[in-house]
């Protein structure tokens, strides 16, 4: 309880510093100087605090009697905060929602329903996205972007070293092709590189892999929708490639959290998630990044392609006052294509395509990279749907990553550490 207390007191701290910079504020009313304030919490880095900033002061400025409080974190400490602030029934008015938590805050009814706030319009989306969008029926949550899994490479490394990648429709971009492609590189290039860092955590490639293989991340009914042999035949093809000095070691990369700003120098390519291309390729500039879809297995399954989408909620325990100027905010976010010229596209491709539209005039050359990219797997007849994280699924990416660890050290074979995520992710999901 004191941890809680002393959390709680940090955020307020933090929210109140922010909202002193931002000219906004709050009291128990929800007013400001007879102006309504919301509540937004949200996380990444310092440029995105700034960026995101300045996305608000242009809805403050078409909204002149509402302001936003940001609540802001780094990952990790933000989804602390969120647990904090649950317990204390003091949610934000509005918030973004870590993938591994969209089915347990949607157990404990933490979202508002979307579909019935008329200051919220969703005449810009299809009725198959809607209902795609929805989570056991109800529409209370939408995305503020799209991502698809992806090969990113360092076009002028492999200009330098004689690389040529097939593009992402070619016959010979498969996993096994790849895998050889990048090996033979590691062994020859004359500059010293690695293909790739090691990055058998990696979540979007990961159910790409599955997918292509009969398999899924999870099913309809809340459970595991993999299989032992499905996720060891995963890890084994990491260490294919970590064995045969395609990729780096855990001292080489100081571990599974590596570091981008000092490994991209050093290797030629990269899996993530297509986003990833906008904050990531800055760190390079001198360097020309391109992206691939994820390889494909000969004879992969029917609609194996897939989009995620990271989510936004308004607080099902918002003051009833605040939902109009709530239902803006979310409009503007989501709707709205001043939001993106504001902030960038670091969270993906925006969900809503006359967004997209009016926005691509404007786009840099990565950020036109990855919405191709995400438009070309939206068209594709391969597209098939997905079901998110379940209640309890909250930690099981960091249980992939403390195994995919184990295996690379030695310590665990795939078959085992493929055995032991299993077991770890299961009673998870149980308790949940």
């Amino acid at each position: 309880m004191e941890r809680r207390v002393l959390l709680k007191a940090g955020a307020a701290a933090l929210a109140g510093g922010l909202a002193a910079a931002c000219g906004v504020g709050r009291d128990d009313s929800g007013t400001w100087d007879g102006h309504t304030s919301l509540r937004y919490a949200f996380w990444g880095d310092n440029i995105r605090l700034k960026t995101y900033t300045r996305g608000f002061d242009a809805f403050s400025a078409a909204h002149r009697t509402i302001g936003v409080v940001p609540e802001f974190a780094s990952y990790a400490p933000a989804q602390e905060r969120m647990t904090t602030m649950i317990a204390a029934h003091d949610l934000p008015d509005v918030f973004w929602i870590a993938s591994p938590q969209v089915g347990t805050y949607g157990k404990n009814k933490l979202y508002h329903r979307l579909d019935g706030i008329p200051t919220l319009r969703l005449t810009d989306y299809t009725p198959g996205q809607l209902e795609s969008f929805r989570l056991g029926g109800a529409l209370d949550t939408l995305p503020l972007g799209t991502y698809v899994s992806a090969f990113r490479f360092n076009e002028d490394f492999a200009r330098q070293d004689g690389i040529d990648f097939p593009e992402g429709d070619s016959p010979g971009w498969t996993w096994d092709k790849l895998a050889e492609l990048l090996v033979d590189y590691s062994r020859h290039n004359t500059h010293g590189r690695k293909a790739l860092p090691y990055r058998s955590d990696i979540d979007l490639p990961f159910e790409s892999w599955l997918r292509q293989h009969g398999e899924q991340l999870w099913t309809e009914d809340g459970r595991i929708g993999f299989t032992e042999d499905g996720l060891a035949s995963w890890f084994e093809w990491w260490e294919k490639l970590r064995r045969a000095g395609a990729a780096l070691s855990m001292s080489e990369q100081e571990g599974m959290a590596f570091d981008w700003p000092t490994v991209g120098g050093k290797v030629l390519a990269n899996f993530g998630d297509s986003n990833h291309i906008v904050d990531e390729a800055k760190m390079f500039p001198q360097y020309r990044f391109r992206l691939r879809p994820a390889p494909v297995a000969p004879g992969a399954a029917a609609h194996h392609k897939f989009l995620y989408w990271p989510r936004m909620a308004i607080s099902g325990e918002i003051d009833r006052s605040l939902l109009h100027a709530a239902g803006l905010l979310l409009d503007f976010n989501v709707n709205n294509a001043v939001m993106p010229l504001r902030t960038g596209l670091s969270m993906g491709a925006p969900a809503n395509r006359a967004v997209v539209a009016a926005y691509r005039p404007h786009a840099t050359r990565d950020e036109t990279e990855m919405l191709d990219l995400v438009a070309a797997d939206e068209a594709s007849p391969q597209l098939g749907g997905r079901f998110e994280a379940p209640p309890g699924a909250n930690t099981w990416r960091d249980t992939m990553t403390q195994v995919g660890g184990d295996i690379a050290l030695g310590s665990t074979s795939p078959k085992d550490g493929a055995r032991e995520m299993i077991s770890r992710v299961r009673a998870d999901l149980e308790r949940g």
